[in-house]
């Protein structure tokens, strides 16, 4: 058998101490040498320099596709407050044969949300459907959030894959909400059933798996979100008779800190999937 192995983070933005986030996350991630990264609220360094994804991606040797989702002019956030872009991205050791990005529902002046998806041309299994998203943030917006997953369903299954697909990202909604329980499969939206593994449960069934901690000092400035919550995930297609899809390993990683910093207000999640046949090498 052959697994792919995948980390998912939001990044937070550039918010400081940049330089020794990006320290830390390269490090960390350079440890666990996953083959595809997904993250969320990525953001250039500076007005016209590299994007957080790309520098990641220089320093592992990794490919980057970053795509902007939202962008704001100048004062959008308050006066002196700098124009911008933010977006997603999808770094991976293996060529990316194609992509895609899926605008999702509820739209708002400063929040808009997509699906980023990219074709991984896996040398051992051919591609490999991995896609990223990072959806709306606030306690209140469950409705907008069940949309959301529901669209990305849409655009999941309307791919022609033999293999496993795999769906990471911010989703700020816990184990409980209705949206994640949609995606496993435990109830109806839109008059829509579908079935994802969560990665970190099939490993994991009795761990709480928090993502945004009061463990993590960064957490502190966004607090009023309710903190010691779960949610950031990797989702994957249901598995096969053969074994593809089979969740190998998965938990939380990013965690560690250097002065009490962690590399991003969230910790990540990381997770092995089998991608071939299981009387395959």
């Amino acid at each position: 058998m052959t697994a792919i192995s995948l980390v998912t983070l939001n990044f937070w933005g550039t918010a400081e101490p940049l330089a020794a986030r990006l320290d830390l996350a390269i490090g960390q991630l350079a440890d666990r040498s996953p083959d595809v990264i997904a993250l969320q609220e990525v953001r250039a360094v500076a007005p016209g320099a590299p994007t957080t994804a790309e520098h990641i991606a220089a320093a592992l040797d990794m490919q980057a596709l970053v795509v902007p989702v939202l962008s704001w002019e100048a004062g959008a956030y308050g006066p002196g407050s700098a124009a911008g872009t933010e977006g997603l991205a999808i770094l991976s050791r293996y060529p990316i044969a194609e992509h895609r990005l899926t605008p999702l529902p509820e739209p708002r002046p400063l929040e808009r949300r997509a699906l980023l998806s990219a074709a991984i041309d896996h040398p051992a299994a051919g591609p490999i459907w991995c896609h990223t998203t990072h959806l709306h943030y606030r306690l209140a917006d469950g409705l907008a959030r069940e949309r959301q997953v529901v669209a990305i369903d849409e655009a999941i299954t309307a791919i022609d894959s033999p293999l496993p697909q795999l769906l990471c990202g911010d989703f700020n909604a816990t184990p409980e909400h209705d949206e994640i329980r949609f995606l496993r499969g435990l109830t109806t939206l839109a008059r829509r059933r579908t079935h994802y593994q969560d990665a970190f449960l099939r490993v994991h069934p009795s761990a709480p798996g928090y993502t945004w901690s009061s463990e993590n000092e960064q957490t502190r400035p966004l607090r009023s979100l309710d903190i010691d919550r779960r949610i950031d995930y990797i989702f994957v297609t249901s598995r096969t008779r053969d074994g593809l899809g089979t969740v190998v390993d998965a938990g939380i990683c990013l965690a560690e800190r250097k002065d009490g910093i962690c590399a991003s207000d969230h910790f990540g999640v990381f997770a092995e999937v089998t991608i071939t046949p299981h009387n395959q090498p």
